[in-house]
């Protein structure tokens, strides 16, 4: 019985795959004590690049490849743990390279305190090509950029973890069910809903499971440049919005009136020609006003969705 399972979904990229596979033939840890499984998401697979895939990894002892016809990356992942015969779970981007002894690390985090429900660690950027300007520190999270320094330790209540170097208690997943099938990634990137992995943390967080961040169990995790754009961003606030909404639709519309403030100061601090909605896509390479758009931005998604009725009361006034 293997200690771990590394869970690697996959859709239609084989060429960011090898390398990620490569990188577990390689780990410190005992290829005896760990088993890999792919989980093939791409549409007809098994008849074409996929099955090619399958049988290049084959000579792998370890490696069990899965084909998953169900669209949708929740399910990919819930598809995993399922089929994994160990008490943890890794999941691993098949755009990231594990570092050599990244299973061992995170399996120190699991032994080394009890009752362990997750392990995060860190995730190291690989820019394929340079980073802009307008992508400020704070930015950086939403590709997946994660250092929150430090040595093995119970993880702040502000430090969060990210999905392309996350394992869990398989006992974890099964009380919770699993990712939600309703949120999460879906196709070749079209649909960016998330929060997949939040509301498992939440779960945890709830729950007497602790969380567990380990900088040593490190990955490098490509940064595409399709990613490196300002609409990808602009894309990444309002499928944020859209996934808040529907986790928890009450928190989203707390404050409504407070948004409609940011919107209006944020449209007000643009040259004139933009102080309407083209400034919403009003192209900056300020990395402050960038990210300032991004959350006026999520703001009017959030606003749309709640069908926000208190312009009139506002503009009168009496808000």
């Amino acid at each position: 019985m293997p200690k771990i399972s590394v869970v690697i979904c996959t859709y239609a990229r084989y060429d960011v795959l090898r390398k990620a596979v490569k990188s577990l033939t390689t780990q410190t840890l005992s290829k005896d004590d760990f088993e890999i499984l792919i989980i093939d998401n791409t549409p007809n697979a098994e008849t074409e690049l996929g099955a090619e895939m399958k049988k290049e990894l084959a000579d792998i002892s370890n490696l069990t490849y899965v084909f998953e016809k169900i669209p949708g990356l929740s399910n990919a992942r819930n598809v995993g743990y399922k089929l994994a015969n160990s008490p943890y779970i890794s999941y691993l981007d098949d755009d990231a390279i594990a570092e050599p002894q990244w299973l061992e690390e995170v399996l120190k985090g699991f032994e080394t305190f009890n009752n362990v429900g997750v392990v995060g660690g860190r995730i190291a950027p690989i820019w394929e090509i340079p980073r802009p300007s307008w992508l400020g520190d704070a930015l950086v999270g939403n590709v997946s950029v994660v250092d929150w320094g430090g040595e093995l330790r119970l993880a702040d209540e502000t430090e969060w973890f990210a999905g392309a170097n996350i394992s869990f208690a398989k006992s974890v997943l099964e009380e919770a069910g699993g990712f939600s099938t309703n949120l999460g990634r879906k196709g070749a990137g079209q649909v960016l809903l998330s929060n997949e992995e939040s509301e498992l943390l939440d779960f945890i967080k709830r729950s007497d499971y602790v969380e567990v961040y380990n900088p040593k169990a490190s990955v490098d995790h490509l940064v595409e440049k399709k990613r490196l754009r300002r609409e990808w961003f602009r894309r990444r606030a309002a499928w944020q919005a859209a996934s808040d909404f529907m986790m928890n639709p009450t928190n989203a519309e707390a404050n409504l009136k407070d948004s409609l403030t940011n919107i209006k100061d944020f449209l007000c601090s643009l040259p004139p020609r933009y102080r309407n909605i083209q400034g919403l896509y009003y192209a900056t390479d300020d990395a402050g006003q960038f990210q300032w758009q991004l959350s006026a931005i999520y703001a009017n998604t959030i606003l749309t969705l709640a069908g926000f009725d208190g312009l009139e009361g506002i503009e009168n006034g009496n808000a």
